[in-house]
């Protein structure tokens, strides 16, 4: 495993960042690994070096986040040997100050957080999204007072427009407040639409790229056709998996002959793609399996040339924004 540091904070990060949604309450949704059957993946994870993990706290009503503390708790010796990160923003509860990131929620959140966590801090807190109700001067406060009392050791964002983060950013360093060290966006090889203005503008602030379903929901390896089936369980269940279209099959499919090229399976030739790109500090990858890791763990060390690069790029559609709420 390799380790980087997240934009041009000190923090380090495995190139591999394991995304910890599929684990929770399989009563929730069908394709989530409960406890004992998500041990495994985890200790094959740590094993191979991963040091980072991500959750949030409304995956599976914050079961993710009590299997997630669980798990670390027993698979690290100690709590500085991983990076922990967690998220706030969606509905955690029927009321109506249990979501959005109003100072009340955001305070609120975080103990609630840490208590499923099992720990008194984590290492980066993650808003899932962009409150439309809520003065980002507001929420850049209470996030900055979370850091202060320890209960973070640094902020970051997840979808949302690059005009909205850059003034969020702005609003941080006028006030002296915590800026964001990381950005989680929707970004793949059939979803690129945040090469146009949230990477560069990440690039130019150094700000961390962690970026979520990097595989395009499995739609990169496989996980449904060009005729609409579905081969998993977890597709015929997820909206963010009905956003691609006809088009992205003809990147799935150049996806599909490159790799048997280089005699490599489909997964780790457009992870590979991902980890090259500028900017790029560790995708977040979800594992429902030990093969799923093992060939996320192996893209790190896979290079591609310029050419393949090229041709993996070229039968790029444009696609409507999607995964901003």
């Amino acid at each position: 495993m390799h380790y980087m540091r997240l934009g041009t904070s000190g923090l380090r990060v495995s190139r591999i960042g394991l995304g910890m949604m599929t684990y929770g309450d399989p009563g929730n949704r069908a394709w989530l690994l409960g406890e004992d059957a998500a041990e495994p993946i985890v200790r094959r994870a740590v094993e191979a070096g991963v040091t980072f993990f991500d959750t949030a706290d409304m995956y599976s009503g914050g079961v993710s986040e009590e299997i997630t503390g669980r798990l670390l708790g027993r698979l690290f010796p100690r709590r500085d040997d991983y990076v922990l990160a967690t998220k706030v923003y969606f509905p955690t509860g029927p009321g109506p100050n249990d979501r959005g990131l109003s100072r009340k929620h955001v305070l609120a959140a975080i103990d609630a957080s840490l208590t499923r966590l099992g720990t008194d801090h984590v290492d980066l807190y993650q808003i899932h999204r962009w409150d439309h109700e809520t003065p980002i001067e507001e929420t850049m406060e209470a996030l900055h007072d979370v850091v202060k009392a320890g209960k973070a050791r640094y902020i970051g964002a997840s979808s949302m427009y690059a005009w909205q983060f850059a003034k969020a950013q702005h609003v941080a360093q006028t006030a002296g407040w915590t800026r964001f060290v990381s950005m989680q966006n929707h970004y793949n090889l059939v979803y690129r639409e945040e090469e146009r203005e949230m990477l560069p503008l990440c690039r130019d602030q150094g700000v961390g790229v962690i970026p979520w379903s990097p595989l395009a929901r499995g739609l990169l390896t496989g996980s449904r056709d060009r005729d609409g089936r579905e081969n998993t369980v977890r597709t015929g269940s997820d909206p963010v998996a009905d956003m691609y279209t006809d088009a992205d099959f003809d990147v799935v499919d150049v996806v599909r002959a490159t790799a048997a090229e280089r005699g490599l399976p489909p997964a780790q030739l457009a992870l590979a793609w991902l980890l090259g790109r500028p900017g790029v500090t560790a995708p977040i990858v979800g594992a429902s399996r030990i093969g799923h890791l093992d060939d996320a763990i192996a893209a790190v060390d896979v290079s591609l040339n310029e050419e393949e690069v090229a041709r993996l790029e070229a039968p790029y559609r444009p696609h409507r924004i999607a995964g901003h709420s």
